[in-house]
């Protein structure tokens, strides 16, 4: 049932005369190439920023930490071996997403419809907007604060040594964390156009929403403090009311071309009815 879903929902718009139906197995090498050019996408970004490596690190990467004057220590002999991976993959996967979600849209186009499948370019473009506008709400606000928040947190008494794994691990799930949550509208609007959400459902249920908002930050943020939380939490709420009124556009365009639709079916009726 499953496999004939995917298939229906991937040969659906492809035109008799335009492409032929593809069988599973050759939507799974599809998906093959397409997830190939993404690593050799993310490959390339890679590259570039292993050259940049030190910049990277001491002027991007330590940035936030040193910010707020702390100071990273590495406790393993490898660690900073280590670091310069991480932090080379990490900018990577960062400056690869474009491509990453290029492939993504070419692989789910021949299940949109033949109008839907020119704005792929659009959708890749707003998608990446939305990516890195996250990354960057986390680079120089949500970070520096929280950094800020633990450094005059406690007593002078401890010294706050931070282990540059752990910050890493910290840095990498806020990135990350916040550019798939500013995906929110983009989100939307799929499902707003598959009919399944709808702008009274989101406002029936925005109560029970934001408590659901909340405890995603919660399980986003790699730490237990609440501050950090809160200032995930606070764009997501913004992001929410976005995506109604996203649901409502979307729906607004679907009532008039329902609405058109039996005045098209009419007219050629009424011609044939002329003598």
């Amino acid at each position: 049932m499953f496999r004939k879903f995917i298939l229906d929902f991937l040969n659906k718009s492809r035109g008799a005369g335009d492409q032929k139906e593809m069988s599973f197995l050759d939507h799974l090498e599809e998906l093959r190439w397409h997830i190939i050019r993404s690593l050799i996408g993310l490959g390339v970004a890679m590259v570039l920023c292993a050259l940049f490596a030190d910049f990277i690190i001491q002027k991007i990467l330590l940035s936030p930490l040193l910010g707020v004057g702390l100071k990273a220590q590495v406790l393993a002999p490898y660690g900073i071996v280590l670091l310069y991976i991480q932090a080379v993959l990490i900018c990577g996967l960062i400056l690869s997403m474009p491509n990453t979600l290029y492939w993504l849209w070419r692989f789910v186009a021949p299940g949109l419809l033949p109008k839907e499948r020119r704005y792929v370019a659009g959708i890749v473009a707003f998608t990446s907007l939305c990516f890195f506008a996250g990354v960057a709400f986390a680079y120089f606000i949500l970070i520096p604060t929280a950094l800020n928040f633990f450094a005059h947190f406690g007593t002078e008494d401890i010294a706050l040594n931070v282990s540059i794994d752990r910050y890493v691990s910290f840095v990498l799930a806020m990135v990350l964390g916040a550019g798939l949550v500013f995906e929110l509208p983009m989100v939307s609007y799929f499902l707003a156009k598959m009919g399944i959400l709808t702008p009274s459902f989101m406002r029936h249920y925005r109560r029970h929403s934001y408590v659901v908002i909340l405890i995603i930050a919660a399980l986003i943020t790699p730490t237990p403090d609440i501050v950090t939380q809160l200032l995930l939490a606070s764009p997501m709420f913004v992001l929410y009311e976005v995506s109604i009124f996203i649901a409502k556009s979307v729906e607004k365009k679907r009532e008039k071309l329902f609405s058109e639709a039996p005045e098209a079916a009419e007219s050629p009726a009424q011609e044939g009815t002329e003598p």
